[in-house]
Order: C-alpha cells, then structure tokens, then sequence
C-alpha cells in the first residue's frame, strides 16, 4: 500500500504527463488549423472583373463604402452568403467576404457579380495557352452587352465568367455551331446572373438585337481573345447573335454577294498584327494595303453543324503607284477551315488554310505569293508552278 508521499507523487507526474500532452495537441491543432487558414488564403481567392467596385462594410444597403477595388485587382475570399433582393425576397444575390491587399489588408464584402474566382479564370488561361499559337482571323465588338462563357453553352449559367460591355472589342481566334436549345432567346441582352449568382432568371422583357429565327437548328459562337483592359479571362466564348464583324475600312467596299468571315494583311512585314493583347481597332484602318480575305456565301437554308468556315478565297492586291487594289487571286468554290495563317517576310509570304478534297479529307493547303516583273502580286495555288499563265 503507497503511503501518502508516494501517492501525491505519482499523481503529479500523471497530472504533469495529462498536462504537457494536453498542450502538445493544442500546439499542434493550432499550427494545423493555422496552415489550412494559409492555403485557404492562397487558393480562395478572385480577380475583379468590373472596372470598379466597393468593398462595404456588409451587405445591406445602407453599408458603408471601405474601399474601391479595380479590374484586374486580386482579393482573397474568405466567405459567402446568398442575401435576398430587397424588393423581391425569391431573388437572392451572392456576396463574398473578402480581404483586399492594400496596407491595410481592408475586409469586408462585395458583390460575387464583380469576381470571377481564381479557379474560373485558370480555366480561361489554360484555354489560351492551347490556342496561343492561334492568330486572330477577324476582329470584332458587341453591339449589345453579352456573357462572356467557358463553353459554348447557354443551356445554363455555370459557364458564365463574366458580362462584356456593348461596344467591348476582341479578335476572334475561331468559331461554332452547336445545336440550338430549344426555348432559348434570340440573343443574351437579357440580364443572366454574374457567376455566383445563388438563382437563374432573365429579363423576359429585353428587346432582342434581331427577331427569332424559327427555323435555324443552330447557333454561331465566337472564340475570343480579350485585352487585360476589358477582361481578366483572356481567352472564351462569345454568343454571336451580339458580335459585329469589323470588317477594315480598306477593303470593306470590296464586299460583294459573299460575306468576309476572316481577313489578314499581306503587305509589309505584319503578318503577325493581330496578336494577343493588342487592342488596335482595325476596322478603322485607313493605311491601303494588300489582304487575304475568306468569304462565305450568304445562307438560303438553315446552316448546319458540319459546315465549313468559308468557301471561296479572295486575295486582294495593292498598287502603291497608282494607289488602287486588283484582284491578285479568286479561288474557285471550295469547303475550307480555319485557321488562316499568314507567314514568311516581304516578298517571300505564304498563306495556308485547311481544304476538304473530294475524298472527303481535310488537308492544310499552302499558298505562295510572289510579284511578277511588272511588280504585280501573283498567287501559286496548291498544285501549279509558279508563275505559270493562265489560258
């Protein structure tokens, strides 16, 4: 039997083991819950896609202004909550908690309409790295404030990574048709919730850009290239019942019976205009210069799936002298697909496209430019000599 001194003693040590244990697993749950806040921190977060916003005090109406955030600003999000419309309880918005990286590291909320998470917009550059070898076939704008989307999708808003405004300007790097969703508006005017909308509406009562096409089967998107100063996203799809080709001043007039689909300079050395993050408007373009042009035929019928991208080439040529164009080149009817590229420097320039041929396969044919001794610009399809007449 333990007398006293031995009793206390060995229940000192057990309480000292109990206690020390205790403040190891405290230590260590601290430093755990400390990492996962740390790389919460680091993979919530979202850049500011509206030219600018406020972080507010909290979400109601009457909440103070914090600070104002701008496009392209980063913020961590630590929170959200879905708060009901003020004037109408079965709308809800959703909001993020978020904290800013000014000196302050300022937090408070702000409208989830006005980010686009991290995670959306590394969707959106992986999206760009594949196509970064892709040069811009056409350039265009909204005539009307359009979803600028991961896919080519409106059957729902989960695509959605952010609203473009009317007149916004981009290139286009591609297109396609995809089957038409039944029920579906002629145009996306409608006001379609931001990502992270807590519920899907739309406006019923927004006028449509063009009446409805009862009998199309599909529906044309654009896969755009966006300047940093409109869109954190550099790269996504746009519904093209809202874009307006902005086909050059010099060569507009050139325009008969086919529509231009894409169009690149031939002259100088600018081949590569066009590139990424440019934001040059080349639709107001005044230098006169020679191009390649795609045309496509105006539809009679429905269009469908498997169409080709345009179906004639049109190269046109530029006499510095005389300051006149000449039709240096006309295809015959052909199924051709993009991309266009354009390659090679002064007078040694090539343009390739990919043409179906009559066994049905498609091929990438190339197309080689010289001038002739009167300095005239010539083309050698695929398949003739060059400089071979023609009868």
């Amino acid at each position: 039997m333990l007398n006293r001194k031995a009793f206390c003693q060995s229940a000192f040590n057990s309480g000292f083991s109990v206690g020390l244990l205790l403040s190891v697993t405290i230590l260590l749950v601290s430093l755990l819950l400390s990492g996962c806040s740390a790389i919460a921190s680091r993979s919530n977060s979202g850049t500011v896609v509206a030219r600018s916003a406020q972080i507010r005090s909290s979400t109601a109406v009457v909440a103070a202004d914090l600070l104002e955030v701008n496009r392209g600003d980063v913020l961590d999000v630590l929170d959200s909550i879905d708060v009901a419309d003020p004037s109408d309880n079965s709308k809800k918005e959703r909001w993020y908690r978020v904290r800013a990286h000014d000196e302050e590291k300022t937090e408070g909320w702000i409208e989830a309409r006005n980010i686009m998470p991290e995670k959306v917009l590394d969707s959106a550059r992986k999206l760009a790295e594949e196509d970064k070898a892709i040069p811009a076939q056409a350039t265009s704008q909204l005539h009307a404030s359009s979803n600028l989307r991961l896919t080519p999708d409106r059957a729902n808003n989960e695509n959605i990574m952010m609203r473009l405004d009317s007149g916004s300007s981009f290139e286009i790097i591609g297109w396609k048709r995809v089957p038409k969703q039944k029920g579906t508006e002629s145009s996306e005017s409608d006001t379609a919730p931001k990502p992270g909308s807590a519920t899907t509406r739309t406006n019923k009562g927004a006028e449509s850009v063009e009446e409805p096409e009862d009998q199309e089967t599909t529906e044309l998107w654009y896969k755009v290239r966006l300047s940093p100063s409109i869109s954190p996203a550099p790269e996504g799809w746009i519904f093209g019942k809202q874009v307006e080709l902005m086909v050059p001043s010099d060569i507009i007039y050139y325009r008969t019976g086919r529509e231009f689909v894409a169009w690149r300079r031939l002259d100088d050395d600018s081949a590569d205009e066009g590139s990424a993050g440019k934001t040059k408007d080349v639709a107001k373009e005044s230098r006169p210069g020679s191009w390649v042009i795609l045309e496509k035929s105006s539809a009679k019928e429905p269009r469908k799936l498997d169409e080709p991208d345009f179906d004639r080439i049109y190269v046109l040529g530029y006499e510095k002298q005389h300051q006149d164009h000449y039709t240096a080149y006309r295809s015959p009817d052909l199924e051709g697909y993009l991309p266009l590229r354009v390659e090679g420097h002064s007078a040694n320039k090539t343009f390739s496209v990919r043409i179906k041929d009559e066994s049905g396969k498609i091929n990438e044919v190339k197309y080689n430019l010289y001038r002739d001794d009167h300095g005239v610009m010539r083309i050698t399809p695929p398949g003739e000599v060059k400089g071979r007449k023609r009868k």
